[in-house]
């Protein structure tokens, strides 16, 4: 899966862990009040829960209305960097929020081999 970005968009993915069962409202209020960001730029804000590491959630603001993307791996977990705070943010690049969502370690992912030549 490649995901395509417009250059301006940033990924925040959030650290800490916080409560899935929140929505688009409450999603959008932590980006506002704890991650301290206005959650109305069109940029995308990316959560996972502690229990449930196979979970994410992503929201943005796409002019007219909130989006909320969720994915859930039917094995393994979403790498997520250690962090006690969940007031705190990490921002990713296009590629790497595609390498996460696909359950990929986004942080140093295996390097394919691939021949030079056919033939």
């Amino acid at each position: 899966m490649t995901t395509l970005l417009p250059p301006n968009v940033k990924v925040h993915l959030a650290l800490g862990f916080i409560d899935m069962r929140k929505g688009i409202d409450g999603l959008a209020m932590l980006v506002q009040g704890v991650l301290q960001q206005d959650p109305f730029t069109g940029h995308l804000f990316v959560f996972r829960g502690r229990t449930r590491a196979n979970l994410i959630k992503i929201i943005y603001w796409d002019g007219t209305g909130f989006c909320l993307f969720t994915k859930r791996l039917e094995h393994g977990v979403f790498l997520w960097p250690p962090s006690v705070k969940l007031d705190e943010t990490l921002s990713l690049t296009s590629a790497q929020l595609s390498l996460l969502i696909e359950g990929v370690d986004w942080r140093a992912p295996e390097q394919r081999w691939r021949p030079a030549l056919a033939g």
